[in-house]
């Protein structure tokens, strides 16, 4: 059985393929219909499931309700976790796969799920599984963009993956101000949590976590894919028998 799970984000749309429970690939999509045409007709997908925060081509879900048993991401979906918190209708997709493959991961404990994309979310899910909410702030993009859309002299400058504490130029200023300070925050956040809540797992998801995760001090579970894991535990559980 093969299953499309697609990720809308604001910053780039992905989509993984699961050949039963195992990951075959993750790609990025250009064209958002032909790219997945293709890709429908490469792996013959009996399901799948799209986890949307934008205005997505409305002909994405024509294709996948045509092709495959489709299932679109929302807060009545049939999710592993309880979402006892104002306004379920506003929580997004990514943040419900997120926590679903967190409890779905690491069950019976509290977990704080972290989410590094376009902004960073702080998910806290406790060990009865209800989703009780968290945190958003500006991501390590959005913090390198604002710098330079809000100052006449300041560059966009990319992330590194070697940079100093104590910046030498202009580039290393900007690189030492973001990443050291992305990492501190992290830090300070997940210690607040611990204060409070005993045995807390932390996992920590999305592509810029490579950049400062070595400089946390705190100890995480790092995993690239979650959102795409959470994303086939959901649309297992609400496949309907043909």
């Amino acid at each position: 059985m093969t299953t499309l799970c697609l990720d809308f984000g604001n910053t780039r749309r992905k989509c993984a393929v699961f050949v039963n429970k195992d990951l075959a690939n993750v790609i990025v999509l250009n064209n958002d219909v032909e790219d997945l045409a293709e890709l429908i007709e490469q792996y013959q997908p009996t399901n799948s499931i799209l986890s949307s925060v934008i205005n997505h081509p409305l002909e994405v879900e024509e294709l996948l309700t045509a092709k495959t048993q489709f299932h679109k991401l929302n807060y009545q979906s049939k999710l592993p976790i309880t979402t006892p918190v104002g306004k379920p209708e506003t929580i997004g997709a990514d943040r419900l796969a997120i926590c679903s493959a967190a409890v779905a991961m690491f069950s019976n404990q509290h977990n704080l799920a972290i989410g590094l994309g376009s902004c960073i979310t702080y998910n806290f899910i406790n060990k009865f599984s209800e989703f009780l909410g968290g945190s958003i702030s500006p991501g390590m993009l959005m913090r390198f963009k604002a710098m330079n859309d809000y100052t006449v002299l300041l560059p966009i400058v990319k992330a590194e993956h070697q940079f100093p504490l104590i910046g030498y130029d202009t580039k290393t200023n900007l690189q030492s101000g973001v990443l050291y300070g992305l990492a501190k925050e992290l830090d300070g956040i997940i210690d607040l949590y611990k204060e409070r809540y005993n045995n807390l797992n932390v996992i920590v998801t999305g592509g810029d976590a490579e950049f400062f995760s070595q400089h946390l001090v705190n100890k995480i579970n790092y995993e690239p894919h979650l959102i795409f894991k959470g994303l086939l535990a959901i649309s297992e559980a609400n496949r309907t028998s043909i």
